[in-house]
């Protein structure tokens, strides 16, 4: 398999990554961008990449690390220097740890090597990050899922957070049933539903009300990363763990709040 083949099988994921850390489309995508062009400007870096995933992250979190990118038109309601500038007031570096174990599903070796830290400092900083999890402020949850148990699942997982379930849906009618009552503050969701419907469109419906933090559950979250149309900037996969939605929702209410802040 080709360079080039290696870095596209890859880049979907890379792309999830860099936006959950950011908590925005363009600014995220301005990142893996920018990883890209650093890689075809240093032979070095470029012939590293040979080793699939871990090294492509690497390469990320170098850039991550180090760059301060204005991006223009960013699409999370903050300026393009907030949007990047917020993340160095944060705690990026448990916010990485908690993200690429979990939603990146990898190893603790894998992801301090990514990160350039001992194995031991991963597991800290996941501790830190699920520490500060426990302490986010409750929101209400609504939920838009066709799979009774999948459904039944995520709502026992919401509330063990603290968060209130304020609706469950298994279809674009449904959920517009539910918001019509009550505006969620946050959402997770579906994408192909009970009667055909897109969680998508439902979503649409939702954000047409207001801006509100949404994550998006799928079995295949290549296919919503390709750059043909506007996409999802929380994406989990199905099979999904549990500690993946907590890190998710911890980083969809974080920059929630971020926008109410900015």
């Amino acid at each position: 398999m080709s360079l080039g083949e290696q870095i596209a099988r890859n880049l979907p994921y890379l792309r999830r990554y860099a936006r959950a850390l950011t908590g925005s489309q363009s600014t995220g995508d301005a990142f893996v961008r920018a990883t890209l062009e650093a890689a075809l400007a240093d032979q070095q870096l470029k012939a590293s990449l040979e080793g699939g995933r871990v090294p492509l992250y690497k390469a990320f979190n170098k850039v991550w690390s180090s760059a301060y990118l204005e991006v223009q038109g960013t699409d999370d309601g903050l300026a393009p220097d907030a949007a990047t500038g917020r993340l160095g007031a944060i705690t990026p570096l448990n916010r990485q740890a908690l993200l690429l174990t979990t939603l990146e599903d990898f190893s603790m070796e894998e992801a301090a090597d990514i990160m350039g830290v001992e194995g031991s400092e991963v597991e800290k900083l996941v501790q830190e990050a699920v520490s500060e999890i426990d302490r986010e402020t409750a929101t209400s949850v609504l939920i838009i899922e066709d799979e009774p148990l999948i459904s039944m699942q995520l709502e026992d997982l919401v509330q063990s957070l603290g968060h209130e379930v304020c609706g469950t849906a298994a279809t674009r009618t449904q959920a517009q049933q539910v918001i019509a009552e009550r505006t969620p503050g946050l959402v997770l969701a579906d994408i192909q539903l009970a009667d055909g419907s897109s969680g998508l469109d439902a979503v649409d419906d939702i954000l047409a009300i207001g801006s509100v933090p949404v994550i998006f559950i799928t079995a295949y979250p290549e296919r919503l990363l390709t750059g043909d149309r506007p996409e999802p900037t929380y994406l989990v996969t199905k099979p999904f763990q549990e500690q993946t939605v907590r890190a998710a929702i911890s980083q969809a209410l974080f920059f929630g709040a971020t926008r109410q802040l900015g």
